[in-house]
Parts: structure tokens; sequence; C-alpha cells
């Protein structure tokens, strides 16, 4: 069975069923979403989309987004969602490494990117007759195209086929959390990331789907969507479970109506999520996850994140929990020792996109090498000691500092740069460049905003005499870490 026939049997099944929302307002129920899909499926096939071929989504968080992904998976299509903060040159890059025909994307997200690439923008969901059914693919088919940066800084696309979308449902359903037809989830978080992923078993639930008005994150309008719908499950980045904590405290909002909040993609501190669990109790959930085993290498139940009556309470909740039921989870150092993460199981990917060698480095002996680091305890609990790579997650997003790097030095003024992550209280951590050169902040700032997207630049520049380097002339970016400054 493919993603696009869970929307039909739901649709089936239950088409009265409230299906999408924006803001308060009903948009379709199951029968009027799977007519909207059929429609766009049969528009894609009139342009000549075929089976295999992909399709992106280069939108915002809206009613629209679930229904041309469903619509590209009834065509036969492969998705390749793009995350919206992106710029439209590394858009277009994306676009042109997929082969993507065609291209869903905002009005205001389009501006500049028809001229970037070959690809058919939409900025309108199109509609024809109701195509009449799913187009067959097999399990084994691409589902959906995920870009993930390397240490390289260019983007690679994992392969995520539709049998490791119902792998990672079934872990979901299993280690992380029930969904039934009552709940409804709330798309506060990109759907290019973990909520969309998570869009498709509450599809298969008959599950309601709240889109926020503002198409983003406002703490005040999630709690009171959560108090309008009620049951509201939603897919969070600790920055975001931070804020929300923060407001609902100052405002004395108790949080009625959220009863999960699924968190991932960046690190969690104790402090934060003792206070999350202090104010809203027991609805948080850890999941750990990355573009290569999508959503689905160990979970931190609810229990474990709220229980206070365990001896080394404060170690598990420092975790990101056991291994989900569809993967092996193992650590190349002895036990209790920080070594590299290692994963098999059905929701790893086959590989990436056209690049062998990178498939090759990554997936060995059967393996998944993570990058990460970590060590297990004697009762399975995962703990992320370090990154391998130089990733910095900032509000959820990941960004590699050489990509960051290689466009500082494109400044005829800069000869050297580096680039770390440092501790920021609201968004875990900030990207920080230190500059040997003349070059002001606000030329970088105008250099960067030119060529990738405006969350990957630097939030401070710190211009210095010299990089810290090791005897082989590598930048000692720990040492960099511990400047203050008024250090060099």
């Amino acid at each position: 069975m493919t993603i696009a026939q869970w929307l039909q049997a739901t649709a089936e099944a239950h088409p009265a069923r409230p299906a999408l929302y924006l803001g308060h307002d009903l948009i379709e129920d199951y029968a009027g979403f799977h007519a909207a899909a059929a429609r766009v499926a049969a528009a894609l096939v009139g342009m000549g989309v075929t089976p295999g071929d992909r399709v992106a989504l280069f939108l915002k968080n809206t009613p629209d987004y679930l229904i041309a992904l469903f619509g590209a998976w009834f065509a036969g299509a492969a998705v390749v969602p793009v995350n919206a903060k992106l710029h439209p040159a590394e858009v277009a890059w994306i676009l042109s490494n997929a082969g993507a025909r065609l291209c869903f994307a905002s009005p205001d997200l389009a501006r500049g990117l028809p001229a970037l690439t070959d690809a058919q923008i939409l900025t309108e969901v199109p509609q024809a007759a109701p195509l009449g059914a799913p187009v067959p693919r097999a399990t084994d088919d691409l589902a959906w195209l995920f870009y993930t940066s390397g240490t390289t800084g260019r983007p690679k696309g994992v392969i995520i086929t539709h049998h490791m979308l119902t792998a990672m449902s079934d872990s979901y359903l299993t280690d992380v959390d029930q969904v039934r037809a009552q709940d409804a989830a709330l798309y506060a978080a990109p759907l290019s990331h973990g909520a969309g992923l998570y869009s498709m078993l509450h599809v298969r639930a008959g599950a309601r789907h709240i889109f926020p008005p503002s198409a983003g994150f406002d703490p005040a309008e999630i709690l009171s969507l959560a108090r309008h719908h009620g049951r509201i499950h939603m897919f969070a980045a600790p920055t975001m479970v931070k804020r929300l904590t923060d407001h609902a405290r100052a405002a004395d909002d108790p949080g009625t109506g959220l009863r999960s909040v699924i968190y991932a993609g960046g690190p969690m501190y104790l402090a934060d999520i003792i206070a999350a669990t202090d104010h809203f109790g027991d609805i948080f959930i850890q999941i750990y996850g990355q573009g290569e085993c999508p959503m689905a290498i160990t979970a931190l139940s609810r229990h474990d994140v709220a229980d206070r009556s365990h001896p080394r309470w404060r170690q598990r909740l420092a975790s990101v929990g056991r291994a989900q039921t569809g993967v092996q989870v193992r650590v190349d150092a002895p036990q209790g020792e920080t070594g590299e993460i290692l994963v098999r199981g059905t929701t790893v990917m086959p590989g990436y996109w056209q690049n062998p060698e990178a498939t090759a480095t990554t997936l060995q002996d059967g393996w998944l090498r993570t990058g990460d680091m970590g060590f297990l305890d004697a009762d399975g609990y995962l703990t992320l000691q370090d990154r391998s790579k130089d990733m910095i997650i900032s509000g959820g997003s990941n960004i590699y500092p050489r990509e960051v790097e290689e466009v500082l030095l494109q400044h005829a003024r800069v000869t050297e740069a580096a680039v770390i992550g440092l501790p920021h209280p609201d968004w875990g951590e900030e990207v920080v460049a230190f500059i040997v050169g003349d070059a002001t902040a606000q030329e970088l700032d105008q250099l960067c905003l030119s060529q990738i997207a405006r969350f990957k630049r630097p939030k401070r520049y710190r211009h210095v005499a010299g990089l810290p380097k090791n005897n082989y002339g590598k930048v000692l970016k720990t040492e960099l870490r511990t400047w203050r400054e008024t250090d060099p």
C-alpha cells in the first residue's frame, strides 16, 4: 500500500470526517481533501508527470501543502519538500539535482525562482477532473526525496521509499504515541521536515489537520488553537518548546488542549524540558532521527520525560531514549563509552540520490554511520554526546559552517573565516563568524543574504588577528568556542 492509498482509504471509510482547518475554519472534510488531491493528480498527469517523476514543494504551511503533497503521490510522483526558508539560488540547485519537473511554490517564495531553474513553477494548485485512483507504485519506489546538507555544504538527497514511510509510521504508533480520529495535528513546524512526515499517519487515522493562519510558530496562536480544537499533537524543535513554555508561564496559560508535543531536531537542555513538563504535564515525547533514518532511531517516552521517581531520571531525561521498533542501534565503542552512533533497520535509507560515493561512505556493512557521537547505558538509553560534524542547529534548522565560510571567503577583504555555533537562550545555537580581514559586518551580511538563506547568516562577527590552528593547519574550532568577547 502506498501513501496516496492511505488518503483514499480514509476518505472512502469516513468521507464526512473533518480534515483540513485554517485556524478555526474547516476547509475540507476527508471527501473534499481526497477529491482535491485527485484533481491535482489529474492536472499533473495532464502536464506530463509520469510515475517516479519528482515534484517539488516550496510552500508555506497551508492546507494547500497537504493537498499538493498527496496530489503528487496520487499521480505516482515522488515529492521533494524544500525548506521555505531557503534562498532561491539554493532551491534552484535542489530542483536541478533532483531533476524536478515541477515545483509548487507559494507566490511570495516564488519571486526570482523562475529565472534560476528550468522547472515549471506553479503558484496555484491546479484543478482538473479528479483522477479515479492513485497511480500504482511499488513499496520500494521513491516517495520522498529529502535534502540534507553534508560536510561540504552541498545538500544530499536522501532516498525515502513508501516502505520506509510505512515503517516509520508503524514505529511511531508502537514507540512514540497513538493517533486516533479525535486527535488533531497542528503544523507550526515546517512541513518540509518532521511535521510533514508525521502528517501521513494522521491522515491514515482520519485525524484533523490544523494550520495556523500565521503559517508559522506563534506561542499565543498555538495555545489559542489548542484550546479551541483540543487533543492537539504537535512536532516542535526544542527552541519552540522553550518559547511555548516561557509564553505560557508568563500568561498563566495551562496549555489546555495540548495532548502530545514531540520534540527533536536539536539539543534540549535539562532545565528547559523540566520547566516545560512542570508547567504542561506529561505531554512531551522526544525522538531522535536523521534524514537518513527519518524520525525513527530512538524515542524517549512521555513517561520517561515526566518520571522523577527513577534514581537516574536526570540521566534518562538527558538521553534521547531507546531504539525504536524498526531499528537496531549500537555505538562504535564499549558500553558506556562515547563513539559514533550506528543504525540499521527498515527505516534506514537505501542511499543518497545520484551520489554513490557518499552512499558508500555512510552505509557500511548494512549499518548507517550517523556521524553523531554518543553512548549507550546498560538499559539501552542513548545519550548524544557530540556531533562528529560541525553542524549548527539554530531554531530547529540545520546549518553547516563550511557552506557559510565559503560565502564569507568570497569577499576580497576576508583572508580567513571560521564559523561556529554558540549557545543561544531562544534558538539553541546562534551562528558566529570569526573573520580575519577588514570587511565590515554590514558588507558580510549583504554578501550572505545574496547567496544563502537568511537564517544561515552569522548573527555576530568577530574580527580577529588570526585563527587558532594545530600543527597541520586545521582551524581549532573547539578553541574558538572558548574565546570571550575580550579575547583576541
